[in-house]
């Protein structure tokens, strides 16, 4: 087998999705599940949209979930063609603390299994699909934040369930062309693993599933993550190879990015893992100010008048 046929993403590098007012946003994943904001930018494509992401205490790759968060933006509907449950790992023996944390916050939730773990399903204020797993895997999260301390915090991506329109295309990508195996099927379901130890266990359902509609609650993309630039331009070259017509490579300041929509209607994004989110910001300050690329920069006081002012700030609950 040839280098290049081994090529092996580590998993999940981001998720990005569509919700409604930024300052709920922020409530609900800073507030009440106690990630890090490490980045506040914008929509590079709409500097008028926040671009937030929240992660690890550094947004590590596997870790960062990020959001283009308007108001006035159309509710969306999940199915096909997109991510339908994104699923957050917890340390061993901390499901029943994150239970009873969501039960505290008022955030209804439910256990469901699937091949043989238990998962913690539960929606945020936008209804984006959401489930906790415990896992060995993953180096731990050195952030704590209101009510949730380091040693129960959420390490990264446990992985993520995706709703295809297509699955053998689908399964064939995820096999053929980002390298993982495929491990287990039951129940409707097939599991592949990938490289990495956080963001690497990804099901998608054996039946072809009808479209969902893009909009508030939704999941834009799932990104794959590259080790680096040269392994992404490889990336980009099999990506090719495959078929499918990938995009440029696009600077997004913290990472690069190439994109293209595999045949089960999932967009995919292939990430770099460098250079990260402490480029220019350190990492004590991480997130708190408003950060613009070079080329937005002289619009600075015109683009943050029109952005609502958002606060990082621990729930009433849990100050009692």
């Amino acid at each position: 087998m040839t280098e290049k046929a081994a090529q092996r993403t580590a998993g999940i590098h981001h998720i990005t999705a569509f919700v409604g007012g930024p300052q709920r946003n922020v409530d609900f994943y800073a507030g009440i599940l106690g990630l890090r904001l490490v980045k506040k930018t914008i929509n590079f494509d709409a500097p008028e949209v926040y671009h937030l992401y929240f992660g690890n205490e550094v947004g590590s790759p596997g870790t960062a979930i990020t959001f283009f968060p308007w108001e006035q933006g159309r509710k969306g509907r999940v199915g096909g063609g997109q991510v339908g449950y994104t699923s957050y790992a917890v340390p061993p023996g901390t499901l029943t603390f994150w239970e009873e944390r969501l039960a505290k916050l008022q955030v209804p939730a439910k256990r469901a299994t699937r091949f043989g773990e238990t998962y913690l399903q539960f929606e945020d204020y936008d209804g984006l699909l959401l489930e906790i797993v415990e896992r060995e895997q993953g180096e731990p999260s050195k952030w704590s934040f209101g009510g949730v301390p380091a040693d129960k915090a959420i390490k990264g991506f446990g992985g993520a369930l995706l709703y295809t329109t297509a699955p053998e295309k689908t399964a064939h990508v995820l096999q053929h062309v980002m390298g993982m195996e495929k491990v287990a099927e039951e129940n409707g379901l097939i599991r592949f693993h990938a490289a990495g130890d956080l963001g690497n266990v990804i099901d998608i359902n054996a039946a072809p599933m009808g479209w969902g509609n893009g909009g508030a609650g939704t999941v834009h993309h799932i990104a794959w993550r590259a080790k680096d630039d040269e392994d992404h331009l490889l990336w980009r070259e099999r990506v090719q190879q495959a078929g499918f017509q990938p995009t440029p490579v696009v600077d997004r300041q913290y990472f690069n990015a190439i994109y293209f929509r595999e045949e089960g209607g999932i967009l995919f994004e292939i990430a770099t893992d460098p250079p990260g989110f402490t480029r220019d910001e350190p990492f004590e300050t991480l997130g708190e100010k408003l950060m613009l690329p070079d080329w937005y920069e002289p619009h600075r006081d015109k683009i943050q008048q029109g952005l609502a002012p958002i606060e990082v700030r621990v729930l009433e609950a849990d100050k009692q």
